[in-house]
């Protein structure tokens, strides 16, 4: 497992987490390359889902980031982000996923420096726990729309 790469999904919230990202890149600092940014128009747009379906898909960890509680450009996403991954979070465990390979993070675009700290870290925690196996509930679930 020394040489695994995970790939980790970041579903970036536009305005805030996204400009980060955008910002690290455009002065040249480097984070983990094996990231897959999906970008949203808001964290509040992430459904449990879609998280679900990353996992599916092949994903080794997901990262969900919006804006700081207070700014978010659609008054009230990031609360309602912050609910329903916070359940998310629990589900997964009983799913049998660990707790490293899913985060929940703030970051603002003047925190590029954050956002790759968080990116180096995830990746860390992640190639720890190795390489990403759904169980048959979680794969059960997700297919089903459970974790909604």
């Amino acid at each position: 497992m020394s040489n695994f790469e995970p790939t980790i999904a970041c579903f970036l919230c536009n305005w805030c987490t996204y400009a980060a990202a955008d910002h690290a890149g455009s002065n040249r600092k480097t984070y983990h390359s094996g990231i897959r940014i999906i970008r949203t128009p808001c964290s509040g747009r992430v459904e449990p889902d879609m998280v679900m379906k990353a996992f599916r898909e092949g994903a080794d960890g997901v990262l969900v980031c919006g804006c700081h509680p207070g700014d978010c450009h659609y008054v009230e996403g990031n609360y309602k982000t912050e609910r329903r991954m916070r359940l998310l979070g629990r589900m997964l465990e009983q799913f049998g996923i660990e707790p490293e390979r899913f985060r929940l993070e703030w970051v603002s675009a003047a925190e590029a420096d954050r956002f790759i700290e968080l990116v180096n870290e995830m990746t860390e925690a992640v190639r720890k726990v190795g390489p990403m196996e759904l169980t048959s509930e979680a794969v059960l679930a997700s297919e089903k729309g459970g974790a909604k």
